[in-house]
């Protein structure tokens, strides 16, 4: 399967939304990824459902909705009413992450878990085989433009051979500090889903941008 590109919107310019949203629309990107902060789970806030109705409102592609947020279960049908496709949830959120990860599969999504630089691939062995799409954090959450973790390849070689066998559709999702320096590096780990905001919302053109991203060839890279 060729890697998939998932925008972030957080990086979008919030003045001129839309033209973003048809940005992405005209692109090769594959999903709307879009970020969803209580200042509480972290220190930013970023913006709810109003927000989110208004990209759903226009977006053509999934939108790949990722909870950074404390008790996302009181909130599942909700995003899943304003658009959602994917739900990613936090292992670091949740107390009992089975239960939320059917919770989200009961209202018509498919269900991620996002991990922390710091949290082991290894506490996700009890549920792998539940789930859908697994978000590695290449930087620590609440903060763009954040260096990228080295220690990221490692995890998703981790992750990839957590999954083997038992969860062979599993997408590795990869979010914080990608561009086209490290991006292919990534893609030879065995990530699925490149997560990118600045790299693509602060270049010159924002298509080539993810063109660049999506035409990477891993029988390319150097190893």
């Amino acid at each position: 399967m060729k890697h998939l590109i998932s925008p972030s919107i957080l990086s979008a310019d919030f003045a001129n939304l839309k033209d973003d949203v048809d940005m992405i629309n005209r692109s090769n990107a594959d999903w709307f990824h879009v970020d969803i902060m209580d200042g509480v789970f972290v220190p930013n806030i970023s913006f709810g459902f109003p927000v989110l109705s208004a990209i759903n409102r226009y977006a053509m592609k999934p939108l790949d909705v990722h909870l950074m947020i404390v008790e996302p279960d009181r909130y599942l049908q909700q995003f899943r009413d304003y658009g959602a496709h994917n739900i990613t949830v936090h292992f670091e959120a949740c107390t009992h992450l089975h239960r939320t990860i059917q919770a989200i599969k009961d209202v018509g999504c498919k269900a991620g878990v996002a991990l922390n630089p710091h949290t082991p691939v290894a506490m996700l062995s009890e549920v792998i085989e539940d789930l859908d799409l697994v978000l590695i954090m290449s930087v620590n959450p609440g903060f763009g433009g954040q260096q990228f973790i080295e220690n990221t390849y490692q995890k998703i070689r981790q992750l990839k051979a957590l999954a083997a066998g038992k969860n062979d559709s599993l997408l590795i999702e990869v979010d914080g500090g990608i561009n086209l320096g490290n991006a292919g590096e990534l893609l030879r780990a065995g990530t699925d889903v490149l997560v990118a905001g600045n790299a693509i919302f602060s270049a010159k053109d924002p298509e080539d941008a993810i063109d660049e991203l999506k035409n990477i060839s891993v029988s390319n890279i150097r190893i």
